[in-house]
């Protein structure tokens, strides 16, 4: 039995010989079949020739049996394509094909340079990156608003035929939102309110008016903190929620195979997310005041001397009801907002994993950004109307 080829010999032609350079006397001869497949051994032969190899007295490439453009590629790059180009022109025996291909490759060599990347200013960096930035903000509003306007639409188509809504999706998702969120909610708030105290104690105190820590207390909480940290809370745990389980929800083309039974999307998905969580942030953002008004009053009691009697005294004689509903009216608007944007991320999902993770990452960092936002316009709004 013969013994089987190796690789190598099996996938070079029949009685082909590995192409090889010797250096004698101050020239260089050429052997073998200089292809593709060898092109590493190629460089390997090439490597520890002396430097005077590269610009030969004499170049014999009578024994060139095979050679592509890969093999030429590298003989053109060992000696330099002028050189290359001169010692085949002044070959006599070579067959005109050999040479004809020695030369174009030569000559390409010779004639392409390193591409010089342009200059550009940073000042025109800057700007570029700029308007990329700012075109894809737009971009992202403009899918927003359309988004907010296919989901109002089909809440106003909904909503008065009673045989369409999805109560059992709908009260998971108030269990979901609401219930599930209420222990972080109070224990965060009641938290904050104690830090509130204690800040404001810290300054008042110097000026005799530490009693004016119940009025902080009281007015940041139902204005501004109640609101607002629940709001926030919402948004890195439901609105991460929502975006991950439409998102997987499409990389499983589970979308698809609803559209195809003839159902929508955002009636089946969205809206009952969406009512959910208008119903369940006004009642967080409830126990988020109640709660920061009990850690603030745990510190006027302890630290103060304030007696819970003065304190609920000082909340009902100064600080008015319409304190109260500034902070519970922004509420639905926040709520409604960080819905929307979880479930669009959600749609906007593609077909991997990663994608998921990217999405649920920019739904958070969208509803923290649009929430503190909002509060921010919104206190601008109550201020100048006296509010």
């Amino acid at each position: 039995m013969e013994p089987r080829p190796s690789q190598s010999q099996a996938s070079d032609p029949i009685g082909s010989r590995p192409g090889n350079a010797r250096f004698e006397s101050g020239g260089l001869t050429i052997t073998g079949d200089w292809t593709l497949s060898g092109y590493h051994s190629l460089l390997q032969q090439l490597a520890p020739l002396p430097a005077g190899a590269k610009s030969p007295k004499r170049l014999d490439l009578s024994a060139l049996e095979h050679i592509d453009t890969a093999g030429a590629s590298v003989l053109a790059s060992f000696l330099g394509p002028a050189t290359l180009e001169q010692h085949v022109i002044a070959q006599e025996t070579l067959p005109e094909e050999k040479a004809a291909l020695l030369l174009a490759v030569a000559r390409s060599l010779e004639d392409w340079q390193e591409p010089v990347p342009p200059k550009v200013s940073p000042l025109r960096l800057f700007l570029g990156h700029t308007g990329q930035q700012v075109e894809a903000l737009g971009h992202l509003i403009w899918v927003l608003l359309g988004f907010i306007g296919q989901t109002l639409a089909a809440m106003v188509w909904v909503l008065p035929q009673p045989k369409r809504w999805r109560v059992t999706p709908f009260v998971a998702a108030i269990q979901d939102t609401g219930l599930n969120a209420l222990p972080i909610v109070a224990l965060l708030t009641f938290l904050v309110g104690a830090v509130v105290a204690f800040l404001g104690a810290t300054v008042l105190e110097d000026f005799g008016a530490t009693i004016y820590t119940v009025n902080l207390v009281a007015f940041s909480f139902l204005r501004e903190f109640g609101v607002l940290l629940a709001a926030i809370l919402l948004a890195g745990r439901t609105a991460s929620s929502f975006t991950a389980h439409i998102g997987a929800m499409k990389v499983n083309e589970e979308l698809d195979a609803i559209r195809t039974l003839g159902l929508s999307p955002i009636e089946l998905l969205v809206l009952p997310r969406v009512l959910a969580m208008m119903i369940s942030l006004p009642i967080l953002t409830f126990v988020g005041m109640m709660a920061g008004m009990v850690g603030g009053a745990l510190v006027c009691v302890l630290s103060l001397d304030i007696t819970l009697t003065q304190f609920l005294a000082i909340v009902e004689r100064d600080i008015a009801l319409r304190h109260f509903l500034v902070g519970i009216s922004k509420a639905p608007v926040f709520a409604f907002l960080i819905a929307v944007i979880g479930c669009l991320e959600g749609f906007k999902v593609g077909g991997s994993a990663q994608s998921v993770g990217e999405h649920t990452t920019s739904s958070v960092v969208q509803s923290i950004f649009i929430v503190i936002l909002l509060d921010a316009i919104a206190a601008l709004f109550f201020m100048e109307m006296g509010w």
